[in-house]
């Protein structure tokens, strides 16, 4: 019997070859530069960056990770506060906060997004206040698999409380809710360009982005091992380059110019991915509806930007080896919750999130990217409906 030909769970060489000899114009004209870390192309990218996002500061950095990391040395969390952010979600986004010696507090899902759930929130601030033992500083909402968290509830909330919002949008990034951006709502939009992200570059690199000018300013001096920027050089004087000024503890947190270059020229045609990633979510819940636990929900008003298509199954596991046999890849993110990681337990181990741990155990990701064939996808729902009534 033939063995079918393999499906790519993300196909990056599609996109690449769609791309084609812009690429290769904006690497070499990187390159030929000759200014290869923060050069010019950084400067035109986080200026187109801002303009899509509709917000007046975006700024590059080495990865998603310190993208996450920044705000909150800016904002000086420290021992004793609080971060709150989903149990349901990659590393990252809890692993920053005990860098700064403050303590993630792990908060629930809403069961059809799988993004924070604004009435666990609620409880775990209130919970967190009653104990004394934390100051709430902070929530990180997830854009969880492409789409909107519920900011507007979610910012409610954090004014109410006087908490600052990030929204960790590396998943999501280009997602919207009632046509607004994640970062019409947060103090800080962070993103990922890591390669599998719906927008990303050829190796790493992360982007800032906020309107509050003195909070850029000071993530602008960070990001370069805490240069001196404009506001610290007002009736100074200092004749040097001010990156050799140290006005505060810094990180080395640069974007390189070729991944600039090249974001830049997949943001050109980013809008027109995003419509086909939606093109084929809808075409995947068509076909799967009835073979399956749950295809995903989007909240109202949102648009998502795919990063996955995930589905549930009361039988995931078997399904995966259902159709890893017929050549059809498959992902689980995430199964094993952040409060329930080793590293984490001693944060979350009384962490009651029952939406969770439920979503962990039926969770599986299809594959999903804007390039991905009629004919693939066909093949890909014909080879679950034949799993059988098992979901």
């Amino acid at each position: 019997m033939t063995q079918p030909a393999p499906i790519a769970f993300i196909d990056l060489q599609a996109q690449r070859r769609h791309l084609g000899e812009r690429i290769d114009r904006a690497v070499m004209d990187a390159v030929n530069s000759g200014q290869w870390v923060m050069g010019p192309q950084v400067a035109a990218f986080e200026k187109a960056l801002a303009a899509y996002s509709d917000v007046p500061h975006a700024l590059g950095c080495a990865n998603g990770t310190d993208a996450l990391v920044l705000p909150l040395i800016a904002w000086a969390v420290r021992t004793g506060d609080a971060v709150f952010c989903p149990s349901f979600t990659f590393a990252a986004t809890a692993e920053v906060v005990p860098w700064l010696g403050a303590e993630p507090v792990f908060v629930d899902i809403d069961p059809v997004t799988y993004n924070m759930d604004p009435a666990s929130l609620e409880a775990t601030i209130e919970a967190t206040v009653r104990e004394g033992r934390l100051k709430p500083r902070v929530v990180i909402a997830v854009d969880l698999f492409g789409q909107p968290a519920d900011y507007p509830a979610i910012r409610e909330i954090c004014d109410r409380h006087g908490l600052l919002l990030i929204a960790d949008s590396a998943q999501g990034f280009g997602c919207t809710l009632n046509g607004r951006h994640p970062a019409a709502f947060a103090d800080v939009t962070t993103t990922s360009f890591f390669p599998a992200k719906p927008l990303g570059c050829y190796g790493d690199g992360g982007a800032v982005l906020t309107r509050d000018a003195g909070l850029a300013e000071v993530i602008d001096s960070l990001r370069v091992h805490g240069k001196a920027v404009a506001s610290d050089l007002a009736g100074r004087s200092f004749d040097h380059d001010p990156k050799y000024l140290s006005m505060r503890i810094g990180m080395n947190s640069r974007l390189d110019s070729i991944q600039a270059a090249i974001l830049s020229e997949k943001l050109a045609i980013f809008p027109e991915e995003i419509a086909a990633r939606n093109r084929i979510a809808a075409r995947y819940s068509e076909g799967l509806r009835a073979h399956v636990a749950a295809v995903p929900g989007v909240i109202a008003g949102g648009i998502s930007t795919w990063a996955q298509y995930t589905i549930e199954h009361e039988d995931r596991d078997a399904l995966a080896a259902h159709l890893k046999a017929e050549a059809i890849p498959t992902a689980v993110y995430y199964p094993v919750p952040m409060h329930r990681q080793p590293a984490y337990q001693r944060f979350g181990a009384h962490a009651h999130l029952p939406v969770t741990d439920a979503a962990a155990a039926r969770v599986i990701s299809l594959p999903m990217h804007p390039y991905l064939a009629e004919a693939d996808q066909d093949r890909i729902i014909d080879a679950i409906a034949r799993f059988g009534g098992r979901a």
